[in-house]
């Protein structure tokens, strides 16, 4: 294998469709980059699951976790057959270490932001979806 351009000598997964990457609240170890297929990361709120968003070729998943060593915001499933190279946390976060205390803290501001509101959006579709049946997908 060869190393890309931060060093690091990627490994690649085939997750099968249908197959959960990872779940809400667990610790995170590693990124995840579509090299191709579909994952769509979700929450789920009063039971009921709300999606986020759909990753496809060249996307990145699963890297809040590695950033701010928070447990995972939401969960991943592959919604199709997903080749992905994984970014481990260790070499994640040893290069983020090189980068400036202030763009650090920036980063972390922004992740805490945008966590807080992917728990409201979750929490807001789910309020919306019971108080409009017709809204429900």
């Amino acid at each position: 294998m060869t190393r890309n351009s931060i060093g690091i000598i990627p490994r690649r997964i085939v997750i099968p469709a249908g197959t959960v990457v990872f779940h809400e609240g667990e610790p995170g170890d590693a990124a995840y980059i579509v090299e191709s297929g579909r994952v769509t990361v979700f929450k789920t709120v009063k039971g009921k699951r709300v999606v986020l968003g759909n990753v496809v070729t060249g996307g990145i998943f699963g890297e809040m976790a590695l950033i701010d060593d928070q447990p995972r915001m939401a969960s991943a499933i592959a919604e199709t057959e997903t080749t992905c190279v994984l970014v481990a946390h260790q070499r994640l976060h040893g290069e983020l270490e090189k980068a400036p205390k202030g763009v650090r803290v920036i980063v972390n501001a922004l992740l805490g932001n945008i966590r807080l509101m992917g728990s409201e959006l979750a929490e807001a579709q789910v309020v919306l979806a019971s108080d409009h049946p017709e809204r429900r997908g």
